[in-house]
C-alpha cells in the first residue's frame, strides 16, 4: 500500500510494483486487485479501436484518496507536495477521482478511459457514452492554452470508421482542459478550459 501511491496517474507495470514492494509480479497483481476491490485505487482501461493501431493497452492507476496517498508518501505539508515533483500527478489524480466518484455516487459505471500510444501521445481522460467520446486533458495551470489539446487530433480516425453504418459510428464530442482557471473559457469552437472547482 505504501508503494502504490508513487504510481498514481501512471500506467500499471506489475514488475515495477513488484520490485519496489519486494514481491513477485503475480503477487503484486493480486494485492493490487484487493486495493481496487476496496475502492482505494481505480484502474482506468485504455481506449483502443481498430482505427487507433498504435494505442498502448496497459491500464492506468489512480489512487482515489489524494490525502491518504500524500500521507503514505510522507509528504509533510501541502506546501511541500505543491512544490514537489508529484504535484502534477496528484492534481490529475484529484480531478480523475472527483469525476470517477460522481458516477459511482450516482449509481452508474464510470464510462472513463484514457489514451496513450507508442508515440507518447496521451489524452488523460476519455468519457465514452452514447457513441460520443469527450476528450479531457488535465493541466495544473491557470491558462494552459491550445497546446493542451494538441493530442485530441489522434482521435480523428475513429470518426471515419464504419462510414456506411451510421449507428456504429463514434463521434468526437466537446473537449475540455480541466485546469486552475477561474472561469470556463473557450479554447476553440469544440474545446474549453474548465476550472477544477466546477467538477
Amino acid at each position: 500500500m505504501t508503494v502504490v501511491p508513487a504510481y498514481t496517474s501512471k500506467p500499471v507495470v506489475y514488475e515495477q510494483l513488484a520490485v519496489n514492494a519486494g514481491i513477485s509480479a503475480v503477487t503484486a497483481k493480486k494485492w493490487l486487485s484487493i486495493l481496487v476491490a476496496s475502492n482505494i485505487v481505480a484502474l482506468v482501461q485504455p481506449y483502443h479501436s481498430n482505427a487507433l493501431t498504435r494505442a498502448v493497452k496497459m491500464p492506468l492507476l489512480h489512487f482515489l484518496d489524494t490525502g491518504l496517498a500524500a500521507y503514505l508518501l510522507r509528504w509533510s505539508s501541502p506546501e511541500t507536495l505543491e512544490k514537489g515533483l508529484m504535484s502534477g500527478a496528484f492534481f490529475e489524480t484529484y480531478v480523475f477521482s472527483e469525476i470517477y466518484k460522481s458516477y459511482i455516487n450516482a449509481g452508474k459505471d464510470p464510462p472513463i478511459y484514457y489514451y496513450r500510444d507508442r508515440d507518447q501521445k496521451e489524452i488523460d481522460l476519455l468519457l465514452f457514452q452514447d457513441g460520443i467520446i469527450n476528450p479531457i486533458e488535465i493541466r495544473k495551470s491557470v491558462s494552459p492554452g491550445r497546446n493542451a489539446i494538441k493530442n485530441f487530433g489522434v482521435l480523428d480516425p475513429i470518426e471515419k470508421t464504419f462510414s456506411g453504418l451510421e449507428s456504429l459510428r463514434v463521434h468526437i464530442g466537446t473537449g475540455a482542459v480541466v485546469c486552475l482557471a477561474e472561469d470556463v473559457l473557450p479554447i476553440d469552437q469544440n474545446n474549453y478550459c474548465v476550472p477544477a472547482w466546477l467538477i
